[in-house]
């Protein structure tokens, strides 16, 4: 396929060898190379929006450990997940493909390890959409009851979410040029949306709680004893925030000089949303007003009851505007994301209708089938909150537990090959080995504590369904190994071209 042309008006061009590289790993270029370096990283940066993180599981938070565990949760937390992206991000430079973590897994380790890292992808790709756009959806409803007569329910919040997620694929229909200039938006909305939530949360309440309580009030809702437990669990708000930095990964094909930009995109996501995301969850704690009323607001949304509290409707509904369009720039970047998953997944034949789902538009190069699975199976996994009040919790934790371990096994298996691993431009060095192992032993610590129930007593509305949906996808990927295993491959791992000539003419 020729080369786009691109003008002089948007991000540069790929570096020669960029498309000659992914030849080399197997696949024809049939994407659009025409994001930048900066727009790699607001993807990833994006998808792990700590306007929609850190607002939409506050209300988690304030009864699982309450402030304390929130802020040095949150220290915590974004330091490990430090050591994993860079980890991720150094064999994301030596395969920069759309498939990203199960690519990486089946070159390092085999077809098996390619096929289960890429089924976990997935889930939590679908998952983080889910989260994402059901978030958005809360806030939205909350806003639309401080102004009508409107009560947010299960339903209507269905479907609020379902009208989120069409206009994510109609926007995700466009070429990657729209998606990396909404990206480019969406990072300085976070952060100048940050700065001014934060300023004004600071100078407008008549009172705001003390540092004591901001980092050392401690809080347990949840019905378990052991304060340790309550403290591991509280953990997911940062952890679920801390997710989707492999879209940098996923839009490597799209992306000029891709070896390196998206193995710094996904680093530089982190660190940045790391030090935004403290000081937004410091100024929310800050002006708390009444802990109670916070946690039992009446739109359902505790961030939505903090700004009326402190500043009133007109300012409420300002403040809550600005994270709504933030939610929505997320939602937005993770479909792009989670399309160029099923897309790369399909055209090595993993996925059930894969000669569909790998087709691309000749006008738009984007892979549209793609976009439509992914929304789609987004509305599927958001289904139990019709019918389950903690079902908002189970769908972040059903993207932690998905996603999280498949960022892992690339890593894992990096180690394991020690000197056959060839280091991309982008690499750690001598610190590749001690990094790598600190990023293992997290993802391994986190996912088991993931699966263990966060509310006492477990019943049907408590129970943690994360684990059931682990085993659903894996149980799921079992089956269908055995039926379409044999078809799968990544091209250049077995010496076969997987009749990428057929694919790269596979469009719509």
């Amino acid at each position: 396929m020729s080369r786009t042309t691109v003008s002089s008006s948007v991000p540069a061009p790929a570096l020669p060898d960029e498309e000659q590289r992914l030849r080399e790993l197997g696949y024809q270029p049939v994407l659009a190379r025409r994001m930048g370096g900066f727009g790699n990283f607001a993807i990833s940066f994006s998808v792990i929006s700590i306007l929609s993180g850190c607002m939409t599981m506050y209300g988690f938070g304030l009864g699982t450990g309450g402030p304390a565990v929130m802020m040095w949760g949150w220290v915590g937390v974004g330091l490990m997940v430090l050591f994993v992206g860079l980890a991720l991000a150094e064999v994301t430079s030596a395969y920069p493909t759309s498939g990203a973590l199960y690519y990486m897994a089946d070159r390092l380790g085999g077809r098996r390890w390619g096929w289960y890292t890429g089924w976990l992808n997935l889930l939590g790709l679908l998952g983080a959409i889910a989260g994402i756009d059901y978030g958005a959806a809360l806030f939205s409803g909350a806003l639309l009851s401080m102004h009508t007569d409107f009560t947010p329910t299960a339903g209507s919040t269905f479907v609020i979410f379902l009208c989120i997620l069409l206009l994510h694929a109609l926007l995700n229909l466009f070429n990657v040029r729209l998606v990396s200039l909404f990206n480019s938006i969406s990072v300085w909305w976070h952060l100048t949306g940050v700065a001014v939530i934060v300023g004004v949360l600071a100078i407008v309440p008549d009172s705001h709680q003390s540092p004591s309580f901001v980092f050392g009030e401690f809080v347990n809702d949840t019905g378990w004893s052991s304060p340790l437990y309550v403290c591991m669990i509280g953990l997911l708000l940062a952890q679920y925030t801390f997710s989707g930095y492999d879209a940098s990964a996923h839009l490597s094909e799209e992306t000029s000089n891709a070896s390196v930009t998206a193995a710094r995109g996904i680093v530089r996501a982190i660190w940045v949303s790391w030090i935004a995301g403290f000081v937004l969850l410091a100024g929310l704690t800050f002006a708390i007003q009444d802990y109670v009323g916070t946690q039992g607001s009446a739109t359902g949304v505790p961030p939505a009851q903090i700004f009326i509290d402190g500043l009133g409707t007109s300012g409420a509904t300002a403040l809550m505007l600005i994270v709504i369009v933030a939610q929505l720039f997320a939602g937005n970047a993770e479909t792009a994301a989670a399309s160029r998953m099923v897309f790369a997944f399909s055209r090595d034949n993993a996925l059930p209708g894969s000669a569909l789902w790998r087709k691309v538009s000749p006008k738009t190069q984007t892979p549209v089938p793609a976009v439509w699975l992914s929304v789609g199976l987004a509305g599927v996994i958001a289904l139990p909150s019709l019918y389950s009040a903690t079902a908002y919790g189970a769908v972040t934790a059903i993207n932690v537990i998905g996603i999280t371990p498949a960022y892992a096994i690339p890593v894992l298996l990096r180690l394991r090959a020690g000197d056959r691993f060839q280091p991309g431009p982008w690499n750690l060095g001598k610190w590749s080995k001690p990094v790598g192992w600190i990023a293992v032993c997290w993802v391994g610590f986190v996912t088991v504590l993931f699966c263990l129930p966060q509310k006492s007593p477990v019943n049907v509305d408590s129970m943690n369904y994360a684990a059931i949906a682990l085993a659903a996808v894996l149980i799921l990927a079992t089956a269908w190994w055995f039926v379409a295993g044999r078809s799968y491959s990544t091209p250049s791992a077995y010496g076969t071209d997987k009749e990428q000539a057929d694919i790269a003419e596979d469009i719509i």
